[in-house]
């Protein structure tokens, strides 16, 4: 989704004061430093309980058609069910990162296409020398990176070091950086060059400096959401990808930027930026990731995907961004928007790179009760022309595709591989989104009982703060039949998804990132080149549950045959 809209207020009172006079919630309570006399026009002979005729206005928000008798009988049960609801709030203790009973799980409707075993197989080394400069370095893929640490060419000091001193060189002007972890960072950076050195090398990612989405909880360290009710909020415990990627050696040198509570590019601090083009924003939720990524001011980045978060600012900021099959990868101990839709996954420069990150983070969580394990097998020589790649030829030829798409597409075709083209039925797959709306919603009542949501930065009618606001009229029997919904599309998707190995699509048509969200279904955003306009442009593939090696081999072969991974923002260069 995208960050750049401008903040507007919303009239608060006039929002609670209608609600009110409906019967939809008790009687709205004055803001901070307001008195009670200031609304009385707006409440006045209104003590806040529903009444039969309240239920007749709350009726048309859900077009169902009551007699006063019937009204009258609902009356009972509605009042006895908000007992219910204080109690629960006053009582029940419910975490952030504590998710419905019933976890989604994207492989229920049939078994996955999972490999079966696993296998990483890297491009083969090449015998490139250390260039001279410090931004030749900085903006080489982990790939390379990795080999140079391996082989005592580069060490991880000196490699954090260029990219701390970028970071405080373009962090601010960019604005997405929350906080540095220097300190953490060099620690880190030593403790790898000497297990290197001592011949306990731990693999790809060792001694390579990232950075992470500030939804990622780090022990002792901000983790802010990037909104201002939680600014100076401090976990005591890493999430676990957090604890996985200091597991492979890697070295935290920033928690970036995101939009407040996932979602676009606005946060309690400024407006995240495009690094090629420094006057538009970055796109979200994960804006600092693929902003700082694209910048050459870390070697990759983490992020996270309920709707577009990976894909909309990896196409905006030119970055490269894989969002693994939910499940794939935990997310114990990381921010929850959406419990059956959070994804967390790499940010990088290059497809290769991709798969290396996720390698290190997958795996099932005791605290992710979503969370599976999964092989994971990848090939950089695999020959592609024996995939079978499924297009939509419309999305195409439609007014939303660029000639960078249908470049993207017969690149794919050059390989060799088989094309077959196909459609997906037409089904309301926007009803779906009420399952988003409830459940974030839900994520966050506190800041929305509490009236702390008014602090946040972004006020506009599309900001979370209206939509958990008005999520809160959503009668719990739509937020059933979206889930039924969801359950035919996810059925639709697996059977769709037989005919071929890999799907090609431009990255926004159709209701394609709605419907592989929902599912759950792996998706590879890659640069293809620059716009007329010069700012980046990418496609997307969607691959099988699990099956995120085959999806990135197909990938790579588009990414060589684009030649646009290793363009790079003039002003960061």
């Amino acid at each position: 989704m995208n960050g750049d809209n401008h903040p507007r207020r919303l009239n608060r009172r006039s929002f609670l004061a209608t609600a009110a006079a409906a019967g939809l919630i008790g009687a709205s309570r004055p803001a901070v430093g307001q008195d009670a006399d200031d609304d009385e026009s707006e409440n006045a002979g209104d003590d806040g309980e529903p009444t039969a005729e309240s239920l007749r206005h709350a009726a048309k928000l859900i077009d169902l058609d009551l007699t006063e008798r019937e009204r009258e009988q609902a009356l009972m049960l509605v009042l006895a069910r908000r007992q219910r609801y204080r109690q629960r709030r006053e009582q029940a203790d419910l975490p952030n990162g504590v998710g419905q009973a019933s976890a989604f799980r994207a492989y229920a409707w049939g078994e996955p296409r999972t490999p079966e075993a696993d296998a990483m197989v890297r491009s083969p080394l090449t015998t490139d020398e250390l260039p001279a400069n410090d931004a030749d370095i900085a903006f080489a893929p982990v790939t390379r990176l990795s080999r140079w640490i391996e082989s005592g060419t580069l060490s991880s000091e000196r490699l954090t070091r260029i990219y701390l001193d970028r970071l405080k060189k373009h962090g601010s002007s960019l604005e997405c950086v929350i906080t540095l972890t220097e300190e953490l960072a060099m620690k880190q950076a030593k403790r790898a060059d000497a297990e290197i050195a001592a011949g306990r090398y731990r693999g790809p990612l060792h001694g390579i400096p990232w950075g992470a989405k500030d939804l990622l909880d780090t022990a002792g360290i901000k983790t802010t959401y990037g909104a201002m009710p939680y600014k100076d909020r401090v976990a005591d415990k890493d999430a676990a990808v957090v604890r996985k990627l200091e597991e492979a050696g890697a070295v935290l040198v920033a928690k970036l930027t995101l939009g407040a509570l996932a979602y676009g590019d606005i946060w309690f601090g400024g407006t995240t930026k495009n690094p090629f083009n420094p006057q538009q924003g970055s796109s979200g939720s994960s804006a600092g990731s693929a902003s700082a990524t694209a910048a050459g001011l870390v070697g990759f980045s983490v992020g996270t995907e309920t709707l577009g978060s990976i894909v909309s600012p990896c196409m905006r900021c030119g970055a490269t961004g894989l969002r693994p099959t939910f499940g794939r990868v935990p997310r114990t101990d990381a921010m929850a928007l959406c419990w059956s839709l959070d994804k967390i996954g790499p940010i990088c420069r290059s497809v290769e790179d991709t798969v290396l990150v996720l390698d290190a983070i997958r795996g099932a969580d005791e605290g992710d009760p979503s969370s599976v394990d999964r092989p994971l097998a990848f090939d950089a020589g695999m020959d592609v022309s024996k995939l079978r790649v499924g297009y939509v030829p419309a999305w195409f030829q439609g007014r939303g595709a660029i000639d960078l798409d249908r470049q993207a597409l017969e690149a794919m075709k050059a390989t060799g591989a088989t094309m077959v083209p196909v459609e997906l039925p037409e089904m309301p797959y926007g009803v779906m989104m009420t399952i988003l709306e409830c459940e974030a919603a839900s994520a966050f009542e506190e800041i929305t009982f509490s009236n702390s949501d008014d602090t946040m930065q972004w006020q506009s009618p599309q900001a979370w703060p209206n939509t958990f606001r008005s999520s809160w009229f959503v009668p719990a029997n739509e937020l059933i039949q979206a889930e039924r919904l969801r359950s035919q599309v996810c059925a639709m998707m697996r059977t769709a998804m037989n005919d071929f190995d890999v799907l090609i699509t431009p990255s926004f048509a159709g209701s394609i990132l709605l419907i592989t969200n929902y599912t759950g279904h792996p998706a590879l955003v890659m640069r293809t080149g620059l716009r007329s306009n010069s700012r980046p442009h990418g496609i997307t593939l969607v691959g099988h549950l699990f099956d995120e090696g085959r999806l990135a081999s197909a990938g790579l072969a588009i990414e060589r045959a684009m030649g646009a991974a290793e363009m790079r923002p003039e002003r960061f260069s």
